[in-house]
């Protein structure tokens, strides 16, 4: 198992064919989505594909992991009791309002693992650290013991974008402003507490040389992995956080 994975591929949960694909493509870590990408009407039966898919999952292969719903709501807890009996990698945790929810998140999966039968603490947490402008403002606290469950942390500029009121995140071939600082700001949160930095998503699947641009700079700036949302995507992450000869022998 990769200890940090590159890429992070997300996977509609209620997609048969997306998730039969999945495990084909080479990804480091699957992300089965049961938020944005699966609509509220679907969501129950996505929890029980889920459910099938980790039961059937190699999981000596490679990670496995779930986004569950905003920790606040209802639809939360139903994704977490309906997916842990398969025993996920861990839980992605999206629309955080900050540290408070990670530690919330723990707890629950504590009482999940018990119920379970599953080794407490085998749940692992990577949060969406930066959707809200609130969970932007609480960044440094990522400076303190959190959750010694949580192993990444990573961004994303749609939901943000939405919450200020922008009309566009990007300017050419770059982040504007405010999300330049809001990534920096998760690498260095993600540095303070000792977990992985995990660069967002590249939205446009189809602009491989855009990716190659933003790989660079993730690689280049100090993340250690990237978010995919399409299966095209994978190989070109896995390359770029790979360290070539001459970097392992300078290390």
């Amino acid at each position: 198992m990769t200890a940090q994975p590159r890429s992070w591929l997300f996977v509609p949960a209620d997609s048969d064919r997306k998730l039969a694909k999945a495990a084909t493509v080479g990804a480091d870590a699957l992300i089965l989505d049961l938020e944005d990408a699966v609509a509220p009407a679907a969501k129950p039966r996505a929890r029980l594909l889920a459910l099938d898919y980790l039961r059937e999952w190699d999981h000596a292969a490679g990670q496995c992991w779930v986004r569950c719903n905003p920790i606040a709501t209802d639809a939360a807890v139903e994704d977490l009791m309906a997916v842990l009996p398969g025993r996920p990698t861990g839980i992605v945790l999206p629309k955080a309002s900050g540290t408070a929810d990670i530690r919330r998140l723990g707890r629950q999966l504590d009482e999940l693992e018990r119920e379970s039968g599953i080794e407490l603490g085998h749940t692992r947490i990577v949060s969406v650290a930066t959707e809200t402008p609130v969970a932007v403002l609480k960044l440094a606290d990522f400076g303190e013991t959190v959750d010694r469950r949580l192993k990444g942390l990573t961004w994303g500029a749609e939901d943000l974008a939405t919450e200020l009121g922008a009309t566009t995140n990007r300017e050419d071939s770059d982040w504007t402003d405010p999300y330049r600082v809001v990534r920096a700001l998760v690498l260095v949160a993600a540095r303070a507490a000792g977990v992985q930095p995990i660069d967002t998503l590249y939205s446009d699947f189809k602009d491989a040389d855009g990716l190659a641009l933003a790989l660079t700079r993730a690689r280049r700036d100090g993340f250690t992995g990237m978010l995919a949302i399409h299966p095209g995507q994978v190989a070109a992450i896995n390359a770029a956080f790979t360290p070539s000869d001459e970097e392992i022998a300078w290390a």
